[in-house]
């Protein structure tokens, strides 16, 4: 018997299991990047929902005076702010970036700030549109009254939360106003 110690090339069992190993690093490294994309569509989530709360709370400070709202220091906005359109958005959140607006992947304001319908302070309880939690593409804004309704139409909000859903954990966050 003549032994070929030439020989070239790989058996199908080294294959096999080159194929199967670059499979589960395939697999391993869409799953981390599916999750760090999520983790970064989070962050801007809570960036944009942290810049519209500054605004608001510089909005309670100083009041604001322009051609679409006119309001005294002291109070918040009402829902109104959240249903009546980018121009009010503008007009009331002084120097806002309207893609801090828009949830990741959202191209119309209207369809990510949105007003909540009740005055369940907790993540849990809120809803928003359609009496529905916050989904990820919502950013929903809950003004209160002091006797703690919700506030609505021409009422004086003393406080607010919004509140914004995570992708990555799928959990709900709430940031509240500073002027309580």
């Amino acid at each position: 018997m003549i032994i070929n110690m030439n020989r070239r090339g790989f058996t199908v069992v080294e294959l096999l299991i080159v194929i199967t190993i670059m499979g589960v690093l395939l697999v391993l490294g869409v799953v981390n990047l599916r999750s760090a994309q999520a983790s970064g569509r989070d962050s801007e989530r809570k960036s944009d929902v942290e810049t519209i709360a500054n605004l608001l709370d510089s909005y309670y400070k100083t009041g604001l005076v322009s051609g679409v709202v006119t309001i005294t220091a002291g109070t918040y906005p009402t829902t109104l702010l959240a249903t009546s359109g980018v121009e009010y958005m503008e007009a009331a959140l002084d120097d806002i970036d309207t893609d801090a607006l828009k949830a990741p992947g959202v191209t119309d304001p209207t369809q990510t700030f949105v007003a909540a319908i009740n005055n369940v302070q907790t993540t849990s309880g809120v809803l928003g549109p359609g009496s529905q939690p916050p989904t990820i593409n919502q950013y929903v804004y809950q003004p209160i009254r002091s006797d703690g309704a919700l506030c609505v139409d021409t009422d004086e909000c003393r406080k607010f939360n919004i509140y914004w859903r995570s992708e990555a954990n799928n959990t709900i966050y709430m940031v509240t106003s500073k002027n309580q």
